[in-house]
């Protein structure tokens, strides 16, 4: 190994420890060891001699050893003296900071008397104010729960003999609807409502029932609607009490809406449907039958132009009757104002509900004439041998049926036009000018007979 050969130390005595050596960061002991084992040996030797290298490093710690005990020796007093002043500054500092420390523990004291433990009380004041708040705010909401259900009840039992109490249950419904929704939201009016007992049992047992039998009895009313051979008081009585039923089912459709989807009086619309299908079905089945025995045809087309006409006065009491303001939709979600006709009309993607009636007819009836025709017999051949005069009264019962009823007198029709009843037959000038009006439906209606009867 080659060794430092001096190192000055305070007295400038010289040393051939390589202090630099041990004191470089990058000093490894194993390679030191190394370095002396191969110094003192030669590589190819079998047996290493490792008892110089070992001296040779006891040797080091020796000097090193008595070197410290040099310098110790030499400046114990400048030692002991600098120690000395040491203890003393930090006696000196832990007096101060001691000092300081009781200062400050003193202050905190102080603050924790004044201002902790007044925060502590006002905060238990605050939460014991906040628990008050909430349970005063809980229990007016139960009561006007309690008292909103008990206002349905009455109005229910009002129902019966007045067809406006319909609308009113529909309000009050609302009401207890948008408490009900906001009880899951913090800050709402009706937070918390769904963890009381009494809330439920009202809402099982009394609101849904009553939003049940409500939603029946409105589309009840609009099941018998009928203006056939009504006086006008009575017509005037229906028309009151179908716009009461369609402002009801309008009110409480569901208002539940996904994201970014429209709201539509789905109730409102699904009893209006069912009214349209049953005529419709009574009016197929009904005109299919007549059309195997003709004997009864214009009885049954009478029965048919009725159907149609009522549907054509519920479709000016739907064009007559506007939307009302919903309490629980407001902003974009809000339907604008128009009237109760055109959510229907755009259901069923057609332009009246007249138009929409014999054409949904004329496609039922294309098979069934099929049918009479197929099986062949006496039906077959009236029917094929009379099939013009059919064609005729198929018109003639278009036309009838395709005016309002005299009950309501001028009304409209498709298209926006208006006409009174037309005498049988189409003599009437005013017959000519409403078969151009309903042209199109008389063409399809006779065509799905006239066409499919054979020759």
């Amino acid at each position: 190994m080659s060794v430092s050969k001096t190192r000055p130390t305070d007295d400038d005595d010289p040393s051939y420890i390589d202090y630099e050596a041990f004191l470089d960061p990058k000093f490894s002991p194993a390679g030191f060891a190394n370095t002396l084992v191969l110094a003192t040996n030669n590589p190819n030797d079998v047996t290493l001699d490792l008892s110089t290298p070992l001296s040779r490093v006891l040797f080091d710690i020796q000097e090193i050893d008595s070197h410290i005990d040099q310098l110790t020796t030499r400046s114990a007093i400048p030692l002991l003296t600098h120690t000395k002043e040491q203890n003393e500054a930090s006696g000196r500092i832990v007096g101060e900071i001691d000092t300081q420390i009781k200062a400050l523990n003193d202050s905190y004291k102080q603050l924790e008397k004044e201002v902790i433990q007044k925060h502590a009380e006002a905060e238990e004041v605050r939460q014991v104010a906040t628990r008050l708040w909430e349970t005063l705010s809980l229990g007016r909401a139960v009561g006007r729960c309690l008292q909103l259900g008990r206002q349905l009840e009455i109005q229910s039992v009002e129902c019966k003999e007045d067809h406006r109490a319909l609308v009113r249950c529909a309000h009050t419904l609302l009401s207890l609807r948008e408490l009900f929704s906001s009880a899951t939201t913090p800050g709402s009016e009706g937070f918390g409502l769904h963890k009381v007992n009494t809330v439920r049992t009202l809402r099982e047992s009394i609101v849904e029932p009553i939003e049940r039998s409500v939603r029946e009895a409105a589309e009840r009313i609009i099941r018998e609607f009928s203006m056939g051979s009504a006086t006008f008081a009575q017509a005037e009585e229906t028309k009151a009490r179908t716009v009461s039923a369609l402002t009801t089912l309008y009110l409480i459709s569901p208002t539940n809406l996904a994201k970014g989807e429209k709201w539509t009086p789905s109730f409102m619309i699904q009893a209006l449907e069912v009214y349209i299908r049953s005529a419709l079905q009574s009016s197929i089945a009904g005109l299919s039958r007549a059309l195997a025995a003709l004997p009864g045809l214009e009885k049954t087309l009478g029965e048919v132009s009725a159907r149609c006409q009522n549907l054509v006065a519920l479709e000016a009491v739907l064009d007559q009757t506007k939307t009302p303001p919903h309490p629980l939709l407001s902003g974009p979600a809000a339907p604008k104002p128009t009237s109760m006709l055109q959510p229907l009309l755009a259901c069923l993607e057609t332009g009246s509900l007249a138009s929409y009636f014999w054409r949904t007819m004329a496609g039922s009836l294309g098979s069934r004439v099929q049918e009479i025709v197929g099986k062949g017999g006496v039906s077959a051949r009236t029917l094929r041998t009379n099939k013009q005069k059919v064609g005729d009264l198929i018109r003639e019962c278009i036309i009838r049926g395709s005016q309002p009823p005299s009950s309501l007198g001028v009304g409209v029709g498709a298209g926006g036009q208006r006409g009174k009843m037309v005498t049988k037959g189409g003599k009437n000038p005013e017959a000519d000018h409403v078969s151009k009006v309903w042209e199109r439906e008389i063409a399809v209606m006779v065509g799905s007979v006239v066409n499919n009867a054979g020759n």
